[in-house]
């Protein structure tokens, strides 16, 4: 779905490397918990316009039947049928209960763990898969990269947005609290929950490993302005994943505090997380990939 401190969309545990023990929407973030479909919200307003424009740009429209896995609360489901024009979404979550609530017609709402041995069984395939910020939660993304290019129809494009961090690894130089705030949120979502975005600038190559063509990628970053939709998020996110923060011992309350004020201050010159979306294209039946 739909912000990059995570996609309830998933499942999953821990990484390839033992990290996580715990969920997405279990652990940390969890759909009954007050105004988290409002803190998704807040990362759909700073992304949707730009995965728009790409799904756009890429030829969503009329005819298109389309897949939106991690779909949360439907944003972006919303928006290929009431902008591009597209004659349905298939949109996808673990949990549905934010989906649910903005049923339109041409919305179709499963509830699906995309990491199951069986999820793509009986689901036809689709002009457009999209997935966002879904991937950096889960294990095996190769084999889910997979999985998602096989429901890809030919001639059909994947499209990929997962989280690439341009913050933490200075933390040790500039020691500001918001640098500080990032690194821990990385290392504590990667202990608490499996989420790992070091693998993301490799998307490309895993979409061509999938067998697609035409891959191209692109990275977006959003400005952080005082009371902007992604200010509000990183503060939102910082206050419930507060808890696997502070066991980090990078950070404590003071200093998140801190780093959470300074978010909204007219002193506020940082780069925010940005994202990474990559696409390629199943070739249509009868041509030959290079």
């Amino acid at each position: 779905m739909s912000a990059p401190g995570g996609a309830p969309g998933g499942g999953g545990g821990g990484d390839a490397d033992g990290g996580g023990g715990g969920r997405y929407g279990e652990a940390v973030f969890r759909p009954e918990q007050a105004g988290e479909g409002e803190r998704i919200d807040f990362g759909a307003l700073a992304y949707d316009d730009i995965t728009l424009a790409r799904l756009r740009a890429l030829g969503a429209g009329p005819g298109w039947r389309c897949l939106d896995v991690g779909a949360g609360t439907g944003t972006v489901a919303h928006r290929l049928l009431d902008e591009a024009g597209v004659d349905s979404v298939l949109a996808v979550d673990r949990d549905v209960r934010f989906l649910a609530r903005r049923a339109v017609p041409g919305l179709d709402v499963a509830e699906a763990d995309v990491t199951a041995p069986d999820f793509a069984a009986g689901r036809g395939r689709f002009r457009l898969v999209h997935a966002r910020f879904v991937l950096m939660h889960l294990p095996e993304r190769e084999r889910l990269i997979r999985t998602l290019a096989r429901l890809v129809e030919p001639g059909g494009v994947l499209v990929l947005s997962d989280a690439v961090d341009l913050t933490s690894d200075r933390a040790g130089s500039d020691g500001t609290p918001y640098a500080l705030a990032m690194r821990a949120m990385w290392r504590g979502l990667r202990a608490e929950i499996g989420t790992d975005v070091s693998w993301v600038p490799s998307c490309p190559g895993l979409l061509r490993d999938a067998g697609l063509t035409g891959v191209a990628a692109e990275i977006h970053v959003p400005p952080l302005v005082p009371g902007s939709p992604i200010s509000r998020f990183w503060a939102d996110t910082w206050q419930r994943g507060r808890a696997a923060m502070l066991a980090t011992g990078l950070i404590d309350d003071e200093g998140l505090d801190e780093a959470i004020r300074y978010l909204d201050s007219d002193g506020c010159a940082a780069l925010s997380a940005g994202m990474l979306t990559a696409w390629g294209r199943k070739a249509a039946t009868g041509a030959v990939a290079p």
